[in-house]
């Protein structure tokens, strides 16, 4: 048994203090879609609903083992990390002070509070999180409090590890493929490495959002390279840079183990779970199950495991999840109409509309032309294959139009 190996299994023996192991399912909506055996290692089911809290207790754990004297602790995030945080410091009776950057949505504020109840204190400074972790390492530094790595740390990844433990004994057997989420990289990192020792014929993929590939990019470079630019949409995985210390657990793997899950694909899985399923998942929860797409006919017959990250949620977001899956699947298209300025001109359009079709949004642009308008519309069908037809017809009335469902830039500013 190698020194990580028994790390690991001492955390989650540790753990059985917290919480049981969280369920692994085996999905047959899943399964018989992919022709598979397809099961979800259930980290949404865990007390803050999500993995994170396994690491927190781990790091936290050996700091109170190795320095008993030692009881503040101190850690910046805006989520997950933060809820796993306080809900430790509860279960160690330590003080925590959370740093959270001023824009976190009062939901995850209010449920880091409840976690953490009179053991933390709740900081919220800075706009972006560069300077809410700044101000929290600087206060640390200040008061002599231990900080609490959110993944890059060594102890961290050992309690991630404890889901590759529950794994394993949970299946009884070894899977075929697991995948994995990364955003700073400590899951999988810890998962990857526990069972390379222990059942070296599994494979992986590691998911990261496309707009925060950072793993990739890194095994592409030999070493972490801060991405120049992030999509913040996958929240709990839209990281600059992955940890040193996740890297060098990670860096075996080959750049085409990392399969890319566009934003907009993953928020067809969430309302698809969600529909069909009634599972609530985050965006980086759902990473995973939107990359089984990708494999294809090479897990036919393979039993894979979808880590399943978290399920914290924020309902408000819904609304735009719903949004970005239907214009994924082209259920829903926004244009730019010019129209003449003359009475009749908008029936003569809204007479091309099939039956399936609807306008979801209507908007003057230019409401002073004197000759021609222009229109923002946002156009709601229920197949794909209306749009053609109703630009085909467009077409043929000579109107001018432009499709700028794709065009980040207009969207950003239009839509």
């Amino acid at each position: 048994m190698t020194e990580f190996t028994a790390a690991a299994r001492a955390a989650t023996a540790a753990l059985r203090d917290l919480f049981p192991q969280t369920p692994l399912q085996r999905n047959d909506y899943l399964s018989n879609r992919f022709d598979a055996d397809i099961w979800l290692k259930r980290e949404d089911l865990s007390p803050v609903r999500s993995f994170k809290l396994r690491g927190a207790f781990n790091a936290m754990r050996k700091v109170r083992e190795s320095h008993p004297e030692q009881t503040r602790f101190v850690c910046a995030s805006a989520g997950n990390h933060a809820q796993g945080m306080a809900y430790s410091c509860r279960h160690f009776g330590v003080q925590g002070t959370i740093f959270m950057p001023i824009t976190t949505p009062q939901q995850k504020i209010d449920k880091t509070r409840t976690f953490g109840g009179d053991w933390v204190k709740v900081v919220l400074t800075g706009d972006y999180f560069d300077r809410t972790l700044a101000a929290a390492k600087a206060w640390c530094e200040t008061e002599g409090a231990h900080f609490l790595a959110p993944f890059d740390d060594e102890d961290v990844i050992e309690g991630q590890a404890s889901v590759g433990v529950e794994m394993l004994e949970q299946l009884g057997r070894a899977p075929d493929m697991v995948l994995l989420s990364v955003g700073g990289g400590g899951l999988a990192a810890g998962v990857s490495q526990y069972l390379r020792a222990q059942s070296p014929q599994t494979q992986f993929r590691f998911v990261e959002p496309q707009g925060g590939a950072s793993l990739r990019a890194a095994l592409l470079a030999g070493r972490p390279m801060p991405l120049d630019t992030v999509d913040s949409f996958v929240d709990g995985a839209a990281v600059a840079r992955i940890g040193d210390a996740p890297f060098r657990a990670l860096s075996w793997a080959f750049p085409d183990q990392v399969l890319l899950a566009p934003e907009d694909r993953i928020c067809v899985t969430m309302v698809d779970m969600l529909n069909v399923e009634g599972v609530v998942l985050e965006p980086a929860g759902a990473m995973p199950i939107s990359a089984l797409a990708d494999l294809g006919p090479a897990i036919r017959g393979k039993t894979v495991v979808c880590v399943v990250s978290g399920g914290n949620f924020d309902f408000e977001r819904l609304p735009e999840v719903k949004e970005r899956a239907q214009r994924y699947v082209g259920l829903k298209k926004y244009l730019l109409l010019r129209l003449p300025q003359r009475p009749g001109a908008l029936r003569d359009f809204l007479m091309l509309l099939g039956p399936d079709d609807d306008i979801a949004r209507f908007e003057y642009l230019k409401k002073s032309a004197r000759n021609f308008g222009s229109i923002l519309l946002g156009i709601e069908t229920k197949a794909p294959e209306n749009f053609p037809l109703l630009f085909a017809k467009m077409e043929e009335e000579g109107m001018a139009f432009r499709d700028i469902t794709q065009d980040a830039l207009l969207g950003e500013y239009l839509i």
